[in-house]
């Protein structure tokens, strides 16, 4: 168990927490959620012990250890990818590593043999001699391939250092697990492996997550951060929802039934209180009156972007023929012979491990990139809109976010294009910031902007919810199902996936496609029905061979 107990962290004269009482109890997983700036991270920390409270403190049971997904991608570059996943549990590792020292000596000691000896059986009790094997079936589960267990960190890409600190955090059964955004970067297939890991976890689990189908898989319990208190609730996000919209309209009703007594007290004084006969209850009211509180209700400090796509020009029967496409890039086959027709009514979601595919895919069909082979074409009553995985080229401008906007825009009119940015919650003077100053989640708010301002009627994204808290996240999801338009996307929010495709096309590791009209759900349960056939037809097989 850990728990905080009285904590309070002031950042100069603003209190982040205050006085904050919680319990996070063994069994349970908790998702940590609150708008962006809550202090959700910084809370994790305050947990983990890399960040004191002003005042107040953190209790962890006696003997327990506790990981903590670390976010530097560039701290074990130097190390094996199998040893930094062991490095989860500090202590194991020491032990394997100074049993080898030990074993390479030259001129074994007898000190030297009772030392081992005390470590052998110290490493036997944390059952070291299945670390490896537990460090590689995580690395495997996550989509690490066995022949990069041994590569040396610095070598491997960011998101496959992602995975690699991810599976460090879960090694060694740790007690307590703090788990900070721990989706990001993951594939969908990442994602669902994750999701069951942490379903049969058994130890104590807390997460902040902007993935509202991973927090309701997962979570058996809610702590929500809201003007420096957390707030727990029994359920997953959904069910905390439902609880909070609930409790609040209960808190309302109960405020108007008070309003109605007050009113009600308030005429009888008024019309009584000069009345001899009537002033003894007059007075009874007025005391009735003095007793009546009504309960306060803070507005949540959460915040929604307005996100809709409005279409200037409805689109034809003719959208996109894609044509046996093929590209190469640095002696890979990313792209083989991929061809599919789009319908005016296609919202496609393009899904699998090969994110380099699919982006390719979406660059070449936004003009960026040319095919080695094959061809592509646009219907005449199409108009495209944009919204790429890499944005720094286009945030690399001295122009201010109004400036940069009004370019995109056929009415250049600094008012007319400010409400959009409105929309986003770039508020007052946030329209004459410039462009190389903005956070993550700024940059994607001005790109959905220039979306809506263009208004086309095909929609292109690659991972837009990236860098996107939970509101932004649901706005656009909204946006992306109203749209009546056409849309070609990849994204890592299930939920994204599930409510706005009708069609699924996954890309395999060779580049070629699977094209599937269905939903996501549909889709992952037929694949994994295929799955199941093939294992079971594979048992018969061998046990008519036996």
């Amino acid at each position: 168990m850990i728990s905080a107990n009285n904590v309070t962290l002031r950042v100069g004269k603003k209190a982040l927490f205050e006085d904050v009482n919680i319990k996070f109890t063994e069994g349970n997983c908790y998702g940590l959620i609150g708008a962006n700036g809550a202090g959700k991270s910084t809370f994790l920390k305050i947990l983990s012990g890399e960040l004191e409270p002003t005042n107040g403190s953190v209790a962890l049971t006696s003997g327990q250890r506790l990981s903590f997904l670390k976010q530097d991608h560039f701290q074990y570059d130097e190390f094996s990818v199998l040893d930094t996943v062991i490095m989860g549990n500090q202590r194991l590792y020491d032990i394997m590593k100074e049993k080898d020292a030990i074993y390479a000596k030259e001129d074994f000691t007898d000190e030297d043999g009772i030392r081992a000896s005390e470590l052998e059986a110290e490493f036997a009790e944390m059952d070291g001699w299945n670390a490896e094997a537990d460090a590689a079936s995580l690395l495997n589960g996550l989509g690490i391939p066995t022949e990069e267990h041994s590569a040396v960190m610095k070598t491997l890409q960011g998101s496959q250092k992602v995975k690699i600190l991810l599976a460090q955090a879960l090694f060694g059964n740790p007690d307590i697990l703090l788990l900070d955004e721990p989706t990001n970067h993951l594939d969908l297939d990442a994602i669902a492996w994750l999701e069951e890991f942490l379903i049969n976890f058994e130890n104590t689990v807390i997460v902040v997550s902007h993935d509202r189908y991973f927090l309701n898989k997962v979570c058996t319990h809610t702590a929500d951060i809201d003007y420096g208190k957390i707030q727990l609730y029994a359920g997953n996000y959904d069910f905390w929802y439902e609880s909070s919209q609930l409790l609040i309209k209960q808190m309302k009703e109960a405020n108007k039934k008070k309003e109605e007594k007050i009113k009600e007290l308030q005429e009888f004084i008024s019309r009584f209180s000069a009345n001899a006969s009537k002033s003894k209850q007059a007075t009874s009211r007025k005391r009735a009156l003095e007793k009546i509180q009504l309960d306060e209700i803070k507005p949540s400090s959460r915040k929604y972007p307005y996100i809709d796509f409005r279409p200037e020009r409805e689109i034809g029967n003719e959208v996109l023929t894609v044509d046996n496409i093929s590209k190469t890039i640095d002696g890979e086959k990313v792209l083989d012979h991929v061809s599919f027709v789009m319908g005016h009514d296609d919202k496609i979601a393009f899904v699998g491990s090969n994110e380099l595919a699919k982006t390719t895919l979406f660059q070449i069909l936004a003009g960026e990139m040319e095919p080695d082979e094959g061809n592509y074409k646009w219907g005449v009553t199409t108009s495209q809109s944009y919204f790429p995985k890499d944005n720094t080229a286009i945030f690399d401008t001295d122009l201010s976010i109004t400036e940069w906007l009004t370019q995109f825009s056929e009415i250049k009119d600094a008012t007319y294009v400010r409400g959009f940015l409105g929309r986003m919650l770039f508020a007052g003077e946030d329209g004459v910031k410039k462009m190389k100053v903005l956070s993550g989640g700024e940059k994607v708010r001005v790109l959905l902007s220039r979306m809506m301002i263009e208004n086309s009627n095909v929609l292109i994204f690659d991972e837009p919810t990236d860098h996107l808290d939970m509101e932004a996240i649901t706005a656009l999801n909204n946006g992306m199902i109203k749209f009546p338009g056409t849309i070609l996307f990849s994204c890592r929010d299930h939920q994204v996936v599930q409510t706005t495709a009708n069609r699924i096309i996954e890309f395999m590791p060779d580049g070629s496609i699977v094209d599937k009209v269905t939903t996501y759900d549909e889709y992952l349960e037929s694949d994994e029905m295929a799955r199941k056939r093939q294992v079971y037809s594979m048992s018969e097989s061998d046990a008519a061979d036996n």
